[in-house]
């Protein structure tokens, strides 16, 4: 049988238990440690945070272009069954009631009674005819500033 050491012993030879256990427990951190932490944290959190948002930006603008040409769709379906795009007047809620004198109408063409709006909350813009050359109407969002004066400025996400 293998005899346990007693405090006694301990003490003979320069240790004691309780102390050593009380010195771990006080550890920590000290404030030098908790700054350079600190402004590691900082650091990440600058050179993270602007592409962070730009791909959050990014995100809105692609999510508008693709509901564009979803709407863009529609309007072809909707000519399909009428025989022409419905006219600035009528607009996009051609697509979910049916425009007055309108005989092949087969919609709704869109679920909801509500039009769908771009990711910043802006109403599609809609012109049947179209003000460019070579398109039978103008599709667009008027972008993040909510100001485009057009389907070919640079802030618009036009239809193609």
């Amino acid at each position: 049988m293998r005899a346990t050491p007693t405090s006694q012993s301990f003490r003979r030879i320069g240790f004691h238990p309780v102390a050593e256990d009380r010195t771990k427990r006080e550890r920590g951190f000290t404030l030098l440690e908790l700054l350079v932490v600190l402004a590691i944290l900082g650091l990440l959190i600058g050179l993270v945070a602007p592409a962070v948002m730009r791909q959050f930006g990014s995100a809105k603008e692609k999510i508008a272009q693709q509901s564009v040409e979803r709407l863009a769709t529609v309007l072809d379906m909707y000519k399909l069954d009428v025989g022409n795009y419905p006219t600035t007047d009528q607009g996009l809620q051609a697509l979910v009631t049916q425009p007055q004198g309108i005989t092949h109408w087969d919609g709704p063409y869109l679920k909801g009674d509500k039009l769908p709006e771009d990711p910043w909350g802006h109403a599609f813009v809609y012109r049947s005819p179209s003000e460019r050359p070579g398109h039978e109407f103008d599709l667009y969002s008027l972008g993040p500033t909510g100001r485009a004066a057009g389907p070919q400025d640079p802030s618009a996400i036009a239809s193609k």
